[in-house]
């Protein structure tokens, strides 16, 4: 029998080999990064995004869910259903929040859960302070425009309306090396969206402070590296 962990797993046959379907994430980073840079550049652009309800178990949700849409299979069998014209479904889960995704073609899935399905090229998927979207344009690393689709991660809009206020308001306030750490422990991943909007709050704090003669904060105090993080739980074999 599989060890027994946190993070459930569903398991099946294939040719002898047992293969892991991982649904589980262990944080907020890896949820957003499952999604940003693994599901939408497959084509994962239909979702349905919901709440265990309270009292229910978890793991109950993701099985059933799982059974009842046949994610849990092989990259071969998905690829036959591309072909022909059929759509494939993964299931994600942090905590309680759990996103459907879907693929263009023939299934259930559409029908039967039509009302609640929004197209993440016209309607962010939001969770946990972060927005998430598929869409053209950006600039590649020379400067020039970049019409291709990706993925877009940025503060949901509220949530960098909070900050900004909470910096602006503290600009003065505070001194340059508190200002300087709060900027450092956002706890945010840097994806060039997010780096985007640190860098204009960072600029409004310091268009404050020079108005008021106080030293500036330099652009290194902001965390502009993303870490790759492990989504699933390691020992989910």
């Amino acid at each position: 029998m599989p060890k027994k962990t946190g993070t459930p797993f569903f398991p099946s046959l294939q040719l002898g080999v047992l293969r892991v379907y991982r649904a589980v994430t262990t944080s907020v980073e890896g949820f957003i990064q499952q999604i940003a840079c693994c599901y939408l550049r497959h084509g994962y652009w239909f979702y349905v995004k919901g709440v265990v309800p309270s009292g229910k178990s978890p793991d109950a949700i993701d099985r059933k869910l799982i059974q009842k849409y046949g994610i849990d299979v092989s990259e071969s069998t998905r690829a036959r259903r591309k072909k022909a014209g059929r759509s494939n479904l993964q299931y994600i889960r942090h905590e309680s929040v759990f996103v459907l995704m879907a693929t263009k073609g023939e299934h259930r899935f559409f029908e039967e859960e039509a009302n609640r399905i929004r197209d993440i090229r016209r309607v962010p998927l939001r969770y946990a302070g972060y927005s998430i979207s598929y869409k053209p344009g950006g600039r590649k690393k020379d400067g020039s425009r970049d019409d291709k689709w990706h993925a877009h991660v940025a503060i949901d809009r509220e949530q960098y309306l909070d900050l900004r206020a909470w910096f602006t308001d503290r600009a003065l306030r505070e001194s340059q090396e508190k200002l300087a750490l709060a900027f450092y422990q956002l706890p945010l991943s840097p994806y060039a969206p997010v780096r985007r909007q640190l860098l204009m709050m960072l600029r409004e704090v310091n268009r404050i402070r020079k108005t008021a003669g106080k030293r500036q904060l330099p652009c290194d105090i902001l965390p502009l590296r993303r870490r790759v993080v492990q989504p699933f739980a390691s020992d989910a074999r």
